[in-house]
C-alpha cells in the first residue's frame, strides 16, 4: 500500500477495464491508485491513456513488482484461470471479470490457493450494485408485499446476428455463461442457496449452434424465483417482476449505468446512471386495513465502485469478504449443469 491505497494493475486493456472498471475507481482516489496496465499490444484508439499509469506490453511488469497489492484481470474468460492463478502465485490479490472461470474445478482450485496464501480473490459482481437490483430489495424490505410468492427477473435482447453468426456451441462461451452470471448472483447473493432448480437452456437456432436462451427456475420452499433470457426478444420484458400474497412490484427498465457508458458519460458526471420518474417501479399492494395503494418507487442509486469498497474494507479493515467463495462456486456448478445437455 501507498499512503493508505491499494496498488491496482490490469490485465487486460478493452472495454471491460476502460468502460466497467477504471471508471469507478477513479471516483476512490482515497483508497486506489492504478500502477501499471498490461495488455499485449498497447493501443490508444478507443480506449485513451489513463493519465499516471503505466502501459506495458510485459506481463512481467505486473506480476514481479512487489508494490501491486491487486492484479483485476479483465480479458476474454478463456484466461482468467492462468492470469489470476499468477497473480495469486504471485502473492498479489485478485479481482476477475465474470463468468469467473470455465470450469467449477478452475475454481475451486483458486480459491483454494487464495485461502492458503491468505489472498483476496473474487469475481467483479458489479451487478449487485444495480439500481434495479438495489431497488427490489429495498420494496421486498418493506414488507407491503407480504409472503413473497415469486420473483422473474429478465435480461433480454433483440441480437438475432450474435447467435447466427456462430456456428458451433461452446460451453463456456454460451449465452448462459455470458448473461446468467450476472442475474444467478442476484439471486444467491440475495435468497441464499435455492433447494433445488429446474433448468431450460436451449439452443434456439438448432443443435450444434451457439447456446442463445435460458429460463432458470430456482426454488427456496413455496417461493419461485426465474432467471430469463432471450437474444430473440424484439421488446424486453420487465427487468423484475415481483408478486406477493399481498401486492406485485414491477420495474420496467434496468440500471442505466451501463447506458452512461456507453456514450462515454462517465461516473462523476452530475446525474449518472439515475433513474427518472418515468423509469421508477410501480407498487401495487393492499394494506392491513384492505386500501388498495398503486404508487411509484423512487429508484435507489447503483454503483458498481461499491465492489471496490468492499475489497478495500476487507483487504485494509479486514472486513468479511462480500463475495463469498461458496456463492461464486454455486454459480459454477448452475452454469456447469444448465450447459451439460447441449452440444
Amino acid at each position: 500500500m501507498t499512503n493508505q491505497k491499494l496498488v491496482l494493475a490490469y490485465i487486460g486493456n478493452g472495454k471491460s477495464a476502460n468502460r466497467y472498471h477504471i471508471p469507478f475507481v477513479l471516483t476512490r482516489g482515497d483508497k486506489f491508485r492504478i500502477k501499471t496496465i498490461y495488455n499485449p499490444r498497447i493501443h490508444h484508439d478507443v480506449w485513451k491513456a489513463v493519465d499516471g499509469v503505466t502501459y506495458t506490453e510485459n506481463a512481467d511488469d505486473v506480476f514481479n513488482d512487489p508494490e501491486i497489492d491487486l492484479v483485476v484481470v479483465s480479458t476474454r474468460h478463456d484466461m482468467h484461470y492462468p492470469y489470476v492463478k499468477r497473480a495469486l502465485e504471485s502473492g498479489k490479490h485478485c479481482l476477475c471479470e465474470k463468468p469467473f472461470m470455465e470450469t467449477l474445478d478452475e475454481a475451486k482450485e483458486l480459491f483454494a490457493l487464495a485461502e492458503e496464501k491468505g489472498l483476496y480473490c473474487s469475481p467483479y459482481q458489479n451487478r449487485r450494485y444495480d439500481s434495479d437490483f438495489l431497488t427490489m430489495q429495498k420494496v421486498l424490505k418493506s414488507g407491503k408485499l407480504g409472503e413473497l410468492l415469486e420473483v422473474e427477473m429478465h435480461y433480454d435482447y433483440y441480437r438475432p446476428e450474435v447467435p447466427e453468426g456462430i456456428d458451433h456451441f461452446s460451453a463456456p462461451f454460451s449465452f448462459l455463461y455470458g448473461h446468467g452470471c450476472h442475474t444467478l448472483d442476484q439471486v444467491i447473493s440475495y435468497f441464499g442457496r435455492p433447494d433445488h432448480i429446474h433448468y431450460d437452456v436451449r439452443q434456439l437456432l438448432g443443435e450444434g449452434r451457439m447456446n442463445d436462451y435460458f429460463d432458470l427456475d430456482l426454488y427456496y420452499g413455496t417461493l419461485k424465483v426465474s432467471v430469463k433470457s432471450s437474444y430473440f426478444r424484439v421488446k424486453s420484458r420487465p427487468r423484475f417482476a415481483v408478486y406477493g400474497k399481498k401486492g406485485m412490484f414491477v420495474k420496467e427498465t434496468e440500471d442505466r449505468q451501463e447506458e452512461f457508458l456507453k456514450m462515454f458519460v462517465m461516473p462523476g458526471t452530475p446525474g449518472f446512471g439515475k433513474d427518472q420518474p418515468q423509469h421508477y417501479g410501480t407498487l401495487t399492494y393492499y394494506d392491513e386495513d384492505g386500501n388498495y395503494h398503486e404508487e411509484k418507487v423512487p429508484s435507489l442509486d447503483g454503483d458498481y465502485a461499491r465492489v471496490y469498497d468492499d475489497i478495500y474494507e476487507c483487504i485494509v479493515n479486514g472486513k468479511e469478504q462480500v463475495i463469498k467463495h461458496w456463492e461464486t462456486l454455486l454459480q459454477m456448478e448452475i452454469l456447469e449443469k444448465g450447459v451439460s445437455g447441449l452440444k
